[in-house]
């Protein structure tokens, strides 16, 4: 792999040693979550699907190699060097949160060895993390740009006064670089069983926990970009330490309080305290990481405040802040939520990175509560408004992902079509971190004797329940096609219950709430078979519930009837009145100029549309064709792999 040669050469002409770390016996392998269900571990989920694995390969084969090639190029991987001494210079790059982007990186790329064991990759990431190392001052301080010269930041918005480390925690994204570290440390440490690695992060998170808090000598301030909250918290599962965990919450709790500090405003959520806090404000991306970490203290501390505001927050994003496409952050002015209903197309910013934040947040609150909505989420933005900011090839990437384009307003960045990269990359790296750990989100247990089955993809899973291996296997084309088959491969000594959720398209909802909703208001709930005989259900929850003792070679069967479905949304959301979109299955459809050059500013949507599989086109898709003048509809997360083009999601009835 030319980048592992890159790596290694560099490596070599700074000559610093490596000293082999020792097991530090931190309480590694404590179950700490405190949260009644557990997603299934990743290793244990192998894809065998042919919507998912190919997205999953190119990240690994080409997304991640591709990435680390830009870093180098635009010298975040100097950038330690020089901060160690190993290397002169100035810093380079243009944000001060260009380290996080190295940090997200290693932790796609050791999700990628749970699943997929690979010696060159992982020691690929054993040079990285020297690399990383070699910049992290004696006392665990790690931002760079500010070792290196800390009267110049990087970027000219970060303000410096003495040139001292945290005084200008609104911007300098010390603390946002520190939990990206701890994310992908914690990461590695789970998917090699190294130490190298969280033990940089321990030693830059024991600082953190000396530096801030209430008491003489102790800074009382909190972050500008949250993600160190849940950054804390993974370090606190790791090594059972409570003061990572106190740390966390100190930053929460003393958000919006005046007394701590110089208030950052809505912009950082940082206006009122977050138990306070009912509406979804100011920067998207900052909000649905701390609305995460949120959760987790809601849940590891029972604290009934916590869990109050983080529904209250998830009702007004999902009844009036949240896109067809499940994108959030309506605005490009601070990258930010809208007023209520303040839902603009053209304009849209639906940042990536919020997509991502956003399941990560959906994904604590199922686990939290085993509520079919929050999962009902996750889907939508997976197919939608998150995998849409990678493109096919997988080095093309969407910064914002607008649900209309006229070919010439510049909503990415000063283009009209996706680019190589950004100087701000924070959403090409988060894509990178985030879709090597999808399989794990397929699978959910509670307790022992309860396997919730959430997403529907090919694949081969064994699920620890009460120290027996459940094996089974799934097999569907899904979302092009609604058969999913379930063949149990192994015996479950005591009665286990399959939780089998029902999509929320196929249960007349969008959203769970009145956003949206389909035009025909139709339920297409699916059918069941069990062994090969039809059978009734009841459907609680959205949830179908089997429940037996499971011999090998079992089958269940679901056909979920896909159909063409019209939506309209709510008469509150000005942008869209008078307009319909088009969804099939889980997938939200877009017209695009590249099928419709005729048509495009006259299309038609009362017309019928059939559903036609193209084998050759976009890598393989379902079309939505109109029976009367041949316009094309395509999915909308393959959109904009053709160029430059007008692109439409709502169309004018």
């Amino acid at each position: 792999m030319r980048t592992v040669m890159i790596v290694t050469v560099l490596l070599v002409s700074v000559c610093f040693s490596c000293r082999e770390k020792e097991e530090t016996g931190q309480g590694a392998g404590t179950d700490l979550s405190g949260y009644p269900i557990e997603m299934a571990d990743v290793k244990n989920v192998r894809l065998t699907d042919n919507f998912w694995l190919p997205v999953i390969e190119r990240v690994q084969k080409k997304t991640i190699s591709y990435a680390i090639e830009k870093c180098r190029e635009e010298g975040r991987f100097d950038n330690f060097l020089i901060a160690g001494g190993k290397m002169q210079g100035k810093a380079r790059g243009v944000m001060p949160f260009d380290d996080s982007d190295v940090y997200k990186i290693i932790e796609g790329a050791s999700t990628s060895l749970l699943s997929a064991p690979d010696p060159g990759l992982e020691s690929l990431l054993d040079s990285l993390i020297r690399i990383v190392g070699t910049g992290q001052e004696k006392d665990g301080y790690l931002t760079t740009w500010r070792t290196i010269d800390p009267g110049k930041p990087t970027a000219d918005w970060v303000k410096v006064v003495e040139g001292k480390r945290w005084e200008s925690l609104d911007m300098s994204h010390e603390l946002y670089n520190a939990g990206h570290l701890y994310e992908a440390a914690a990461m590695h440490y789970r998917a090699t069983g190294k130490t190298d690695f969280l033990d940089i992060a321990l030693k830059n998170a024991d600082l953190v926990v000396e530096t801030f808090g209430d008491g003489p000598g102790k800074i009382s301030s909190v972050p500008g970009h949250q993600i160190i909250e849940t950054g804390l918290i993974k370090l606190y599962r790791i090594t059972g330490k409570k003061k990572y965990l106190t740390q966390a919450k100190y930053f929460l709790d003393h958000r919006g309080d005046p007394e701590n500090h110089t208030l950052y405003g809505a912009y950082a959520q940082d206006h009122i305290p977050v138990v306070r806090q009912k509406e979804a404000v100011g920067h998207a991306v900052r909000a649905v990481y701390m609305y995460a970490a949120m959760t987790d203290i809601a849940v590891l501390e029972k604290d009934s405040g916590y869990y109050r505001a983080t529904v209250d927050v998830w009702n007004n994003i999902n009844n009036k802040k949240k896109y067809l496409t499940g994108g959030i952050g309506s605005k490009h002015e601070g990258e930010a939520f809208g007023e209520n209903y303040e839902l603009p197309n053209l304009t849209a910013y639906n940042e990536t990175c919020a997509a991502i934040g956003d399941v990560y947040w959906n994904q604590r609150m199922f686990n939290a509560t085993g509520d079919v909505k929050y999962y009902d989420i996750i889907e939508r933005s997976l197919y939608n408004g998150l995998i849409s900011g990678l493109s096919l090839d997988g080095t093309h990437f969407f910064y914002p992902n607008p649900l209309e384009s006229d070919g010439e307003y510049p909503f990415n960045q000063g283009a009209v079509t996706r680019k190589e990269w950004f100087d701000c990359s924070c959403c090409p790296t988060n894509l990178i971190r985030f879709l090597p750990s999808l399989p794990e989100m397929i699978y959910a247990k509670k307790g022992d004797h309860m396997l919730y089955v959430n997403l529907y993809a090919s694949n081969e899973a064994e699920i620890d329940l009460n120290g027996e291996k459940f094996i089974l296997s799934q097999q569907t084309d899904y979302p092009w096609k609604g058969q999913v088959n379930i063949s149990v491969r192994s015996a479950s000594e005591t009665p286990v219950t399959l939780m089998l959720r029902v999509p929320e398209w196929c249960r007349n909802t969008i959203l769970s709430g009145n956003l949206y909703e389909y035009e025909d208001k139709r339920e297409l709930l699916p059918e069941l078979w069990v062994n090969g005989e039809k059978t009734g259900y009841n459907l609680s929850g959205g949830y179908i519930a089997l429940k037996k003792q499971w011999k090998p070679g079992e089958e269940i069967r679901l056909n979920f009837p896909m159909e063409v479905r019209k939506v309209r949304t709510n008469d509150l959301v000005a942008e869209d009145q008078n307009k319909t979109a088009l969804e099939y299955g889980p997938v939200v459809y877009a017209f695009e100029e590249a099928d419709n050059p005729s048509v495009m500013d006259n299309l038609d949507i009362a017309q019928k549309f059939e559903t036609v599989y193209d084998p050759d086109l976009l890598g393989g898709v379902n079309i939505l064709k109109g029976t009367d003048n041949g316009s094309v509809a395509i999915p909308y997360f393959t959109w904009s792999n053709r160029g430059a083009g007008k692109m439409k999601v709502w169309v004018n009835d």
